[in-house]
């Protein structure tokens, strides 16, 4: 019989270490880097269906070094579960999808996927097994959400193809996009079937567009996302730290950065749209619900604003300790009045937040 181990285990990282001391020595050109999560295990490793508890690790060292590839897969795929979540760009918005997730589904498995390894720690203690991009997954996943942003990225497209790959193609792969490709730079009136910006005519939308085509050729589906905000009270920062403990705990959104410049070389009348992170969240779990293929959602919270109207909103709340002076530009792009009446219809989806100005009654 073999011998068997057993440690403390508390953090991913420790369970590859301890793979990595049973794994043979050889020709083996190729290794497969396996998910940094709670949950890996290969035959005869013994763990807590929760993710947060310290739990005793047992492996038995004959068990690892005799199994194959496929019985690895085989095992970390049952482990995974049905309702297991892969999240690719697990940051506010991510984090958020994850406590929703694990509102709707107890127990469940879920994985994020970063750029760097900076807030893996972060990640684990609030029950989300990390992975850094480029690791080479050994299961793939019932559930995906891709919420990284572009602006990290060199192959955004290429990007979301690999996210799609870790797609089994059961329940739902969602990307969360932005309302930028809609055609409308006039103030004017947009909804789901509003036309988007042509290829070729913008950076910006072009790649949005060619990851959201990825996404539609894999049957997952896209929701085209508003302005994302938050902000906090010492009050409604400690409700939210003790649900998604050490998240970005920072106030978020257009309005903190205009507060910040005090003066900002903008027009007033442009005519921007807001969704709050926690609605955007929920919407995203409610399209994952649906299990739908190749749709195109809309969200924001249907009370248009210019941004003239959200600063003297956030001056006149008393919230904030600072003050915004004045937007000075005259000659920038105006912006579009979104409705997604229809997505709220289709889905069946209400967001916790109408509007920024009932937001700010909460604070």
């Amino acid at each position: 019989m073999g011998t068997t181990t057993t440690v403390p285990f508390t953090s991913a990282v420790r369970i590859q270490g301890l793979l990595r001391h049973f794994q043979p020595h050889g020709n083996n050109k190729k290794k497969k880097t396996l998910l940094k999560t709670h949950n890996f295990a290969p035959n005869n490793i013994a763990l807590s269906s929760s993710m947060a508890s310290t739990t005793p690790l047992k492996v038995s060292a004959s068990s690892a070094i005799g199994a194959t590839n496929e019985e690895l897969k085989v095992s970390s795929s049952r482990l995974v579960g049905e309702n297991g979540l892969l999240i690719v760009g697990p940051g506010v918005l991510g984090r958020s999808v994850a406590n929703k997730w694990k509102e709707e589904h107890p127990g469940c498995q879920i994985h994020g996927q970063t750029v760097t390894t900076d807030h893996h720690e972060e990640l684990i203690e609030v029950g989300i097994n990390p992975s850094l991009k480029g690791t080479e997954m050994v299961h793939k996943f019932s559930y995906v959400i891709f919420c990284a942003p572009p602006s990290r990225s060199l192959d955004y497209a290429g990007d979301v193809r690999e996210a799609a790959l870790s797609w089994n193609g059961e329940g739902s792969f969602l990307f969360t996009s932005s309302s930028a490709p809609y055609d409308c730079n006039d103030n004017g009136e947009c909804d789901e079937d509003t036309p988007v910006v042509p290829i070729g005519r913008s950076p910006r939308t072009d790649v949005l567009l060619k990851a959201e085509k990825v996404v539609l050729e894999f049957g997952g589906c896209v929701v085209r996302l508003a302005g994302l905000y938050i902000s906090f009270t010492k009050s409604n920062l400690e409700d939210y730290i003790s649900n998604l403990n050490h998240t970005h705990k920072a106030d978020r959104g257009a309005h903190t950065y205009w507060l910040e410049k005090g003066t900002v070389e903008s027009r007033p009348d442009h005519i921007l749209n807001l969704i709050h992170y926690e609605d955007a969240a929920s919407l995203s779990v409610t399209i994952l619900k649906k299990k739908l293929r190749g749709r195109i959602f809309l969200g924001c919270d249907n009370h248009p604003l210019s941004r003239q109207e959200v600063m003297d909103l956030v001056n006149k709340s008393g919230k904030f300790s600072k003050k915004f002076e004045a937007f000075t530009g005259r000659n920038d792009p105006l912006g579009k009045r979104l409705n997604n009446s229809k997505t709220r219809q289709e889905l069946g989806w209400e967001p916790k937040y109408p509007s920024f100005s009932q937001f700010l009654g909460t604070l």
